[in-house]
């Protein structure tokens, strides 16, 4: 394959020279290379190297659809039958309802979906005024233990020091194939 000439490259001092391909970061038939740009990352940076979905949004009610379509689109990449994808949505649906009306007013709910083997598991969080527990008597903590194989909520200190109410759920695999 013929490649382009150089180009000629203009020094201030007025001298020239010729840039070739590799000087203009370009291999392999004209198909720029980015090896420096994937060579080393910088100081300071540590890319996420797990598979979580993360979700952060304000903690408010009009935002539970966009949470549901996440979980059931997570529930049946991991190829969850649709029974256990509704209860699934449901689930993380009772979840996000529980803390946004335990949230601070103007704070975010942070969310992350991880598949552990056959589980897909969700886990919340968010910003309460004071230190608060779930009612494990409630009617909606009874529907989360119902529609999942496993659920704990725990309160504690978040990263800055506020209050923080997490909920986590997993549901299993009832059909599909492994």
């Amino acid at each position: 394959m013929d490649r382009p000439p150089g180009r000629v490259r203009r020094a201030e001092d007025g001298s020239s020279s010729t840039m070739t391909d590799s000087d203009r970061g370009v291999y392999d038939g004209g198909v720029p290379d980015n090896r420096a740009a994937t060579a080393a990352p910088r100081a300071g940076f540590t890319p996420a190297v797990d598979d979580r979905i993360r979700l952060r949004f304000a903690a408010d009610l009009l935002n539970l659809p966009v949470v549901r379509s996440v979980a059931g689109t997570v529930a049946a990449l991991q190829d969850h039958d649709i029974d256990a994808i509704s209860d699934f949505k449901l689930a993380v649906d009772e979840v996000c309802s529980t803390l946004i009306t335990r949230a601070v007013p103007g704070s975010e709910l942070e969310c992350s979906f991880v598949r552990d083997g056959d589980l897909v598991c969700f886990e919340a969080a968010a910003t309460t005024a004071a230190e608060v527990v779930v009612d494990t008597s409630s009617f909606g903590w009874r529907v989360l233990t119902t529609l999942t194989d496993r659920v704990d909520s725990w309160a504690g200190p978040g990263p800055d020091g506020q209050p923080t109410l997490h909920i986590y759920i997993a549901r299993g695999r009832t059909g599909g194939t492994a």
